[in-house]
């Protein structure tokens, strides 16, 4: 069933093309929470070994190439599907009061959804490309379209760097698949490629997923395409599309070229560690919230590279979990900045510290500290989780960098509580006596921070839930490191 949350979610995005107006939301709502339904359960009560990328759709395609529709899945895959069915119902909640071509909006997110769908679940290399390439043009129309501060730079900036890291992904595809003769994920996975060919398709082939995961230097296309995509725009950004470049570091660069990794992999955490302080800092500096945000998620991002370069089963186990935790607490926050702009519309610091949110906007308030303990890695909450399992992979084969990420674990502290204090707990919102009059919080943004809050809290609670799918997949990784 699991291959149905693709064929839904583009079957859901062009039949809102010719809906009436009135009935987009609700279908929008029903294919996003369809394919998240279908990925709970196949999640949850799938039959199988979640240690193998078992196949599950196996069709030729251009057989005269060796291309094929070829879908399999395995405790990684599936929990990125997972946290991308939350995102996109989540999203849509969100975005209930667009009124602009409402139509052509949810189709363009739709369509983000159904590609990030296809990329987790794609077992051909030319088939991932296609769908890994796919969510690039909706991404710049929601953005161009819908967003706000900037939008047609942040829009174009994104793209650019989205196919600047596109072109390096297929150069190491044609090198891979003129050197094995094999566009099959499983084949190649089992494929001794010759240790020259690894050592500079490897760099180029990473390299070309990690811009889009948010990597330091090439990190500047995220915060500015977040300020300006629209709310739920940022919410897939965060939650889903920042997330496809990450697995395909993980599945593709790492696992096909394992002795280019082994070569590699110090400069990866190198450049995790200055992507987690220098990302932080900068946050620390910004007075829009929105920035605030989007430079944390680069932060945070930093922490899924970082494990991925421990190369050990608990550091790579803690990025996977860190992707589903960012995806879900960095969606919710992005939404909430949305809910405070639209009833604002402002996201200036200083601006919001006079409003007196906390008691006009309870309900976002309390929502906002939740996630922001969330993403401070508190307890009980599904950042520590993943954060903890991080750094005690990477204990094991860099214990300086622990440390220095110690640093930046402190400025999102600094960050993270100065946007709080500032835009619900101000002392000119305490003094003041007039507050300002807001549109209250709908139902539907209501249910769909709920649902961020309880995942964030379900897995903090209980990471189990995703480490015992999680870890077998990840210890049967060729790179994989005793």
């Amino acid at each position: 069933m699991i291959a149905w949350t693709i064929y839904l979610t583009f079957a859901g995005a062009i039949l809102l093309l010719f809906l009436p107006r009135a009935l987009t939301r609700w279908v929008a709502l029903l294919t996003a929470a369809s394919g998240f339904v279908i990925a709970f359960a196949a999640f949850f009560f799938r039959d199988g070994d979640f240690g193998h990328f078992t196949t599950i759709v196996r069709v030729p395609w251009v057989p005269a190439l060796g291309m094929e529709y070829h879908l399999a899945a395995d405790g990684i895959s599936l929990t990125m599907a997972l946290v991308t069915g939350l995102t996109a119902v989540c999203a849509v909640l969100f975005s209930w009061r667009v009124e602009e071509r409402p139509n052509e909006f949810f189709f363009w997110l739709l369509l983000v959804v159904g590609g990030s769908y296809g990329v987790f679940l794609s077992a051909d290399l030319f088939l991932f490309f296609v769908f890994y390439e796919l969510v690039i043009v909706p991404k710049y129309f929601l953005i161009a379209i819908w967003g706000s501060t900037n939008k047609e730079y942040g829009a174009m900036k994104l793209t650019l760097y989205s196919f600047l890291g596109g072109a390096l992904v297929f150069i190491a595809i044609l090198a891979a698949y003129t050197t094995a003769g094999s566009l099959d994920l499983q084949q190649l996975a089992r494929f001794q490629f010759p240790a020259p060919l690894q050592h500079w398709a490897f760099p180029v082939l990473f390299l070309g997923f990690a811009i889009l995961a948010g990597i330091w230097p090439l990190h500047t296309w995220a915060p500015t395409g977040h300020v300006a995509a629209p709310t739920a725009g940022s919410m897939l950004l965060a939650g889903i599309v920042m997330k496809l470049g990450a697995y395909g570091a993980l599945r593709v660069a790492m696992n096909l070229f394992p002795l280019g990794f082994a070569e590699w992999s110090k400069w990866i955490a190198v450049l995790a560690v200055i992507g987690i302080v220098w990302a932080a800092a900068v946050a620390l500096r910004q007075n829009d919230l929105k920035f605030v945000i989007g430079y944390s998620s680069v932060s945070h991002m930093g922490f899924v590279l970082l494990g991925l370069a421990a190369a050990n089963s608990l550091g790579v186990s803690g990025a996977v979990l860190q992707m589903f935790s960012h995806g879900v607490i960095g969606a919710l926050l992005f939404a909430l900045a949305g809910v405070i702009y639209y009833r604002t519309h402002t996201r200036n610091l200083n601006d919001l510290a006079t409003l007196g949110l906390s008691r006009t906007m309870p309900f976002v308030a309390f929502a906002f500290v939740v996630a922001s303990a969330a993403s401070l890695g508190i307890p009980g909450f599904s950042g520590f989780a993943a954060e903890i399992t991080i750094l005690l992979g990477v204990w094991k084969v860099f214990p300086v960098v622990v440390a220095i990420t110690g640093v930046g674990m402190v400025l999102v502290a600094a960050f993270t509580l100065r946007a709080m204090r500032k835009t619900f707990f101000s002392d000119a919102a305490r003094l003041t006596t007039t507050v300002a009059v807001t549109p209250p919080i709908t139902f539907a943004e209501k249910s769909g921070a709920s649902l961020l809050l309880l995942a964030t809290l379900g897995v903090g609670l209980d990471p189990k839930l995703l480490l015992d799918r999680i870890q077998p997949a990840v210890e049967a990784m060729r790179f994989l490191q005793p």
